[in-house]
């Protein structure tokens, strides 16, 4: 008697799901939607987002570029010492992983080094700095964005 019933229960399982799938995708082919403006968001000319990655070069400007690929997202600056602190220096790397621009579509990686007896030596970064830097580049993808849609 257990198993009849487990089977019948089975049975409307799939029936109902069989039935909400088809529902679902019955719904998907209506004309009638809005279609989103994905040349706000996402531009696929390049391989990344072109937002952040004019924000990134922008942002990094005043640093040494090494290398540079807008198809893979790829930012690598050499190292960039400030005029005022000869005695330490920066390199950046950023990815930009996606063709949206969202704030989980880049990564910032930081290196410092700070000279010790005419030697370069490895320093820790502060995750503050890496922060601010993405929030820099977010923030001008955003403006460049909104420029764009408004023109």
């Amino acid at each position: 008697m257990m198993t009849s019933g487990h089977s019948t229960f089975s049975r409307i399982g799939r029936v109902g799901l069989v039935a909400m799938a088809a529902l679902a995708l019955a719904s998907c082919g209506g004309k009638d939607r809005p279609k989103a403006d994905l040349a706000a968001s996402k531009i696929t000319t390049i391989g990344v987002n072109s937002y952040l990655w004019r924000a990134s070069l922008e942002a990094l400007s005043f640093m040494p570029m090494l290398q540079t690929d807008s198809n893979g997202g790829v930012i690598v600056t050499d190292w960039y010492a400030n005029p005022s602190n000869t005695g330490e220096r920066m390199k950046v790397t950023v990815t930009i992983l996606d063709q949206d621009l969202r704030a989980d579509a880049l990564r910032v990686a930081a290196s410092r080094q700070v000279s010790q007896n005419g030697v370069w030596v490895d320093a820790p970064v502060q995750a503050a700095t890496v922060q601010k830097l993405e929030d820099i580049i977010l923030t001008k993808a955003r403006d460049l964005r909104r420029s764009a849609v408004a023109d």
